[in-house]
Parts: structure tokens; C-alpha cells; sequence
């Protein structure tokens, strides 16, 4: 028999403010990066490349992203879709297709494959709606928050799992994201991540878990155990009961995620589960690492782990804790190539990488965050129309090299408006549209958005970004959009003068997606050609 879990969440809330906050949607990062770089398990079984080579469209609403899965050509058609806004079950309405099987109560990823969603601009926060893959393979889900889903006590969604993947689903890359909920299952939430009936091939790397009585499972029961292999790195787990996660038969590879306040149990193998735990750092937790509630055993493999503050309870009949000592118990070979992390440096590298409008920053195996160059998103542009999905970009936009120098003509910066995501302070939008290379803005963190903005329609095909003295180089990657449309004018990485088909519009955005230090845009000029 499974003893009942503990819920302590109520207290644990009250007592962290940091982790009971929201995650605040902070700005843009590059929706293209989504195409490369997936390590672990989702590599293998022919990998996981998500949308790549696709229509790129951009959706507001959840009814908006099942019109995109609708509306391709079948059901394995690449797409990606940047999500921007809040997601909710009041914007989400089932649409019908040859292409989807979806539903109003979820964000339906349902026997379909290569799809990307991932989010850009100001954040995407799926907000008591959770996102459900069933019967999908080639799926990436990437920079999104989603948090507070519900099976009971309230609006409910997807079983009250922020992500479910079950039935037949292979090849999957969450990455990046913010999964919180605001207490455990008397409360009714379930869990963060699960994973069941035949899920395979699935890496979970730099993503936030806050305030759940759950993080997430491998296998919805003791029979339940085709599912896996599995990989976990880079991932933080904070206030949460259990979970982190549960393996019933499945093999796991975890390593450099950083646990902290886990109340109850931690990474629990059993029914025959294994774990490989490699340079992981636990920090003022209980029992982080065992076979718990059964007396089913897992088995694991233990190496580099640092273990503070951690205790551990007595051995008894359904309760297998791992320590104090951890030992192996079993060996585990992982088929793929990594780059381990000294786990002293775990909760400083995961700080800066993991979670929701990081920039997608990832570790270099060194301990130091790196911000990954953007790849444009490639393929075809989608036509709109009514309720279609806004595609984001144009026919033949290339991605330009920018260069220096001073463009010829009027800078149509002059006299117009500008506005932004966040600013410094110290700084001010208005700072880039002065003509004063003395004067600049800067957003209050390593990426954000500058804007300039005319009151009628303005036809820009050339854009010069200047920085300022001293910051010369600072930005690395960026991405021009149109803000009427949300078109991807042009994506790049050094600032300079950047060209673009001819474009009429109201105001465009220069999106900052990476930087080697504080970026400073001194101007912002447009030009007609």
C-alpha cells in the first residue's frame, strides 16, 4: 500500500516569498534557437527537431494555436508556433481540422508531430490551462510559463497537469520553461510533468518547478512501465513535496539540476525504475534520493552529488532512502554525449539559465551561462486570412549581415515615438530617436525590446542600430519584427545597419535576444531605403 504524501505546501508558501511569487514575463528571446541544441534521450530514436523547416506563425490566444495545428497541410506539416500573451481557458475554444484533434479545456497537442511552441516578445504564460500531448512525436515546448492547472477546487485543465504526455508519444524537448503550481493535490493541482502510457525519447532541461505537492512522474502505475528513457539537466526544483521525479520502471539520467526545499521525497526509482544521478546539488531537503511508498525497489547510480542540509529518514518497509550515504546500486550507461557541470556550481549556473525569458541561456559544461546564437526559422510563409494565424515572415526575408557606417537619406526616427519593454535606470526610450549618441537606453536586464513608432503608416526597408560609446558589440543576437504583424523582418546577431524587404508600417521592434554585456542603443534610425 502507498503511504499518503504529506502536504506542507501551505506553510512552505507563506514562509518563501521568492518562490511564491509569479513568474513576471520579462523580454523577448529567440524563438529559433528551439531548432538546435536538445541534448539526452530526445536526441536518439532519430531526435527531436520540433517545427524546424516550417511555416512560422504567431498566436495570442489558445484558440489561435489550435487554428495553426489546424491549418496545415496534414498532420506531421513542420510548424512552429511563438506564442506571445496569456494563454487561458476563456481564449481557448476547440477547432476542428484533417490536420488536429483538439479540445477547449487544454492546449491539445493531439496525434499530430513536428511542432514547435515556444514563446517570444513580452512572454507567453499559460495561466490555469495545461498543455497535453497525446499520441505526438517531434514536439518541442520552449520559454513558456505555465502555471496553476487544475483538476479540482476551481477551473480545471488537462487532468491538473501542466504538461501531460501519455499514450504513444515519443521524441519530445521541454526546455526553458516556468511550471509553478500554489499547492499540492487537497488543494487540486496534480502535477508539473507527467509522463505515461508509452512516452519515450524525452529530454527536460532548464526549466523552473515551484510549489507543487508534485513535480511529475514516469508511469501512471506499477504496470505502467514502457515509458522512458528520460532526461533531466539543468533543472531547478523548488517547495516541492515529491516527485522530482517518480520512475516506475523507466530509466532516467539526471544530472546538474539543483533541488531545493524538497519537503517529503525526492528522486524516487521503483518498480524496477533506474536513475543515473550525476553532479546534482540538494539543499535543505528530506530523503532526495529512494525508493518511497513501496516496497517495489529502483535502483541508482550516484556520482559528484553534493548533498546540504539534507536528511533522511529511518529504512522501513515501504521506505528506501538512499542515504545518508548514498551509494550505487546499479550501473547505468548513457548512449550520448554531455558536458557535466561541477555540481559546486549547480545553483549559481541553474539561476542563470533555467526557466521561462532567460534568453535560452544554456551552460557551456564549464559553469558559465551562455547565450546560443539564433537560427532563422526557415520555410514557408502562410497566407492569412480570416482567423488565420499571423505568419511572421516574408516572402524571400533573408537574414541580413549588418554593417557599418551611416546610411544615406532621412532618418525617420526623428520625431517619432518610442517605447520598449524595460528600461534601465538611468535611461529612457526617447533616448534612442534624439539624434544624441551621448544619450542611450538599456533594458534592466541582458535582453529586451527598443521601438520606434509613427501615428500613420511609415514604409521602413533599413534600419541602423547604434550603440553607445563603451558598449560597442555588447549585443550578440537580435531579431527585427514587425510589431503591426508580428513579422520577423530580419534575425541576426552584431548590431550595425540591418536591411529588409520594404515594409509598411507603424511601429518596429528590435529585439534583443543576447548579450555579452549591459546593451546600450544610443539610436535607432530608420530609413525609407
Amino acid at each position: 500500500m502507498r503511504r499518503p504524501e504529506v502536504r506542507r505546501l501551505h506553510a512552505a508558501l507563506a514562509a518563501m516569498v521568492t518562490g511564491a511569487a509569479l513568474v513576471v514575463a520579462l523580454p523577448l528571446t529567440q524563438a529559433s534557437a528551439a531548432t538546435g541544441g536538445v541534448t539526452g534521450y530526445a536526441t536518439l530514436n532519430g531526435g527531436t527537431t520540433g517545427g524546424a523547416g516550417g511555416q512560422t506563425v504567431r498566436a495570442s490566444t489558445g484558440t489561435a494555436i489550435h487554428a495553426a495545428l489546424c491549418g496545415r497541410a496534414s498532420s506531421s506539416t513542420p510548424i512552429t508556433i511563438q506564442v506571445e500573451g496569456t494563454i487561458t481557458l476563456g481564449n481557448t475554444t476547440k477547432v476542428s481540422g484533417s490536420s488536429c484533434n483538439t479540445a477547449a479545456d487544454k492546449i491539445e497537442i493531439k496525434e499530430v508531430s513536428n511542432v514547435t511552441i515556444v514563446g517570444v516578445g513580452g512572454g507567453a504564460v499559460f495561466d490555469q490551462i495545461g498543455i497535453h500531448l497525446r499520441s505526438a512525436s517531434n514536439i518541442i515546448i520552449q520559454n513558456v510559463t505555465v502555471q496553476n492547472v487544475k483538476k479540482s477546487n476551481g477551473p480545471t485543465s488537462n487532468g491538473g497537469d501542466a504538461i501531460g504526455m501519455e499514450s504513444d508519444v515519443h521524441n519530445v524537448w521541454i526546455d526553458h520553461n516556468s511550471l509553478l503550481a500554489s499547492g499540492g493535490e487537497d488543494q487540486g493541482y496534480d502535477s508539473l510533468v507527467d509522463m505515461k502510457a508509452n512516452t519515450n525519447y524525452v529530454t527536460v532541461s532548464y526549466n523552473t518547478f515551484r510549489n507543487s505537492g508534485r513535480g511529475g512522474l514516469i508511469g501512471s502505475s506499477d504496470s505502467d512501465l514502457g515509458n522512458g528513457p528520460v532526461t533531466f539537466h539543468h533543472n531547478l526544483y523548488e517547495n516541492i513535496d515529491s516527485r522530482t521525479p517518480l520512475l516506475r520502471g523507466a530509466t532516467a539520467h539526471i544530472y546538474n539540476n539543483y533541488y531545493l526545499h524538497l519537503n517529503e521525497s525526492g528522486i524516487n526509482p521503483r518498480a524496477g525504475g533506474k536513475a543515473r544521478v550525476d553532479n546534482n546539488y540538494f539543499a535543505n531537503s528530506k530523503d532526495v534520493l529512494g525508493t518511497f511508498y513501496t516496497d517495489l525497489m529502483g535502483s541508482w547510480q550516484v556520482n559528484g552529488n553534493i548533498f546540504d542540509n539534507v536528511t533522511w529518514s529511518s529504512p522501513g518497509t515501504e521506505n528506501h532512502p538512499a542515504g545518508p550515504n548514498p551509494t550505487s546500486t546499479t550501473s547505468i550507461s548513457i548512449p550520448y554525449s554531455y558536458q557535466l557541470d561541477a555540481a559546486s556550481c549547480v545553483p549559481s549556473v541553474v539561476a542563470g539559465t533555467a526557466g521561462a525569458n532567460k534568453g535560452l541561456r544554456v551552460s557551456d559544461g564549464n559553469c558559465t551561462p551562455q547565450t546560443p546564437s539564433p537560427t532563422p526559422t526557415g520555410g514557408p510563409t502562410p497566407t492569412s486570412g480570416p482567423g488565420s494565424p499571423t505568419p511572421t515572415s516574408g516572402p524571400g526575408s533573408p537574414t541580413p549581415t549588418p554593417t557599418q557606417g551611416q546610411p544615406g537619406g532621412t532618418n525617420l526616427s526623428l520625431g517619432a515615438g518610442a517605447d520598449g519593454s524595460s528600461k534601465a535606470s538611468g535611461t529612457s526610450y526617447g533616448n534612442v530617436v534624439d539624434g544624441n549618441m551621448t544619450t542611450y537606453w538599456s533594458p534592466s536586464g541582458s535582453t529586451g525590446t527598443i521601438s520606434v513608432k509613427w501615428g500613420s503608416a511609415t514604409t521602413v526597408s533599413k534600419i541602423n542600430i547604434r550603440e553607445a560609446s563603451g558598449a560597442v558589440g555588447n549585443i550578440r543576437s537580435w531579431r527585427v519584427v514587425n510589431n503591426d504583424t508580428g513579422a520577423v523582418l530580419a534575425s541576426g546577431g552584431t548590431a550595425g545597419v540591418i536591411s529588409f524587404a520594404s515594409t509598411s508600417l507603424k511601429k518596429i521592434n528590435f529585439e534583443i535576444t543576447g548579450a555579452s554585456g549591459a546593451p546600450r542603443v544610443a539610436e535607432f534610425e530608420t530609413y525609407a531605403s
